[in-house]
């Protein structure tokens, strides 16, 4: 599933190739794919058509593009973060296993269909990038976990900006509950391992909670815990503050690392919004490293079941806690 890194290379990428652009018409070719939106696929199309896309913004792994019906020539896309003109709905878009959002420019909609796209959206007054103009945003998802869906945007109730992307302290609704994540700005690292102390669970767990902190999967959960020599089992409420912080630090170090590379991509499933893939899995020190000898000690690497999924660790550098 994409983390916090390819989800910001993806918004990062959406800022500079379409925020300012104008949605001219949305096609949602398979109506799972607009699931949340619970006024239907013709509602989703016909609240998207006219609207400009006025920033991209991302908390967590959760990406978001404020609207505003303003959509006449010369009108700034900036407008998102003057509160006298806060727009009121964005476009909220969760990546799942293998969603991508796509920008396409310089070809007509019936020479490119990539035989999983759900949603295209037709747009106009794109930024010029390379001398072309992105002409269709497309939302690809092969295993259709991912969805659309326009939103009513609410006050993050910290008078702080709400997401990366944007000055206003504005997300959508479904996004509310989901906390800052640790290359936010506004996030104190104290504050973040006192909740994971509180949640009186093992700190693999704690880290993969959306609640306590944002934008961590299981990747790099791993990676940073193989960093900060801790094993995922060790219980959060009997571990120091300094630990924690340790931890939180690790995995600040392996996100902004990837970052850098775009991302981490074992396959054709993350990619950017140009569909290029990140390459930070050259890097990875446990994560599918499961029988190759520790780059620190040289013992060999493990993997072990964890909520239907895998945990990978070095037993030597990351003692697993007694029973």
């Amino acid at each position: 599933m994409p983390e916090l890194p390819e989800v910001e290379t993806v918004r990062d990428g959406l800022e500079r190739l379409v925020v300012g652009a104008v949605v001219r018409r949305a096609e949602v070719f398979r109506d799972y794919s607009v699931r949340r939106h619970a006024a239907g696929p013709s509602d989703f199309a016909g609240r998207l058509a006219g609207q400009r896309l006025v920033a991209a913004v991302r908390r967590g792994k959760f990406l978001w593009l404020p609207l505003t019906d303003d959509a006449g020539p010369g009108a700034a896309p900036d407008r998102a973060d003057d509160p006298a003109r806060a727009p009121g709905e964005a476009l909220l878009a969760h990546l799942g296993m293998s969603g991508q959002l796509l920008v396409r420019g310089g070809v007509s909609a019936d020479d490119w269909r990539h035989p999983h796209l759900r949603v295209r959206l037709h747009l106009e007054e794109a930024p010029v990038v390379d001398g072309v103009p992105a002409r269709f945003l497309d939302f690809v998802d092969q295993r259709t976990f991912g969805h659309l869906s326009v939103q009513d945007l609410v006050p993050d109730g910290s008078g702080n900006p709400a997401g990366q992307g944007s000055d206003l302290p504005l997300l959508p609704e479904p996004v509310a509950h989901i906390a800052r994540d640790l290359l936010d700005p506004y996030v104190r690292p104290e504050d973040v391992a006192r909740r994971v102390r509180r949640r009186r669970t093992q700190v693999k767990r704690a880290l993969l909670d959306q609640t306590v902190v944002s934008g961590v999967g299981n990747i790099y959960a791993d990676e940073a815990l193989w960093r900060a020599r801790v094993h995922g089992r060790r219980a959060t409420d009997r571990m120091r503050q300094a630990d924690v912080l340790r931890v939180l630090d690790a995995a600040t170090e392996v996100m902004s690392e990837a970052l850098a590379r775009g991302g981490t991509s074992f396959d054709a499933l993350y990619v950017n919004v140009n569909g290029q893939s990140g390459y930070f899995e050259r890097s990875l020190n446990v994560y599918g490293r499961e029988g190759e000898p520790c780059r620190r000690c040289g013992t060999e690497i493990r993997r072990e079941q964890f909520m239907n999924r895998s945990s990978y660790f070095c037993p030597d550098c990351q003692r697993a806690p007694r029973s």
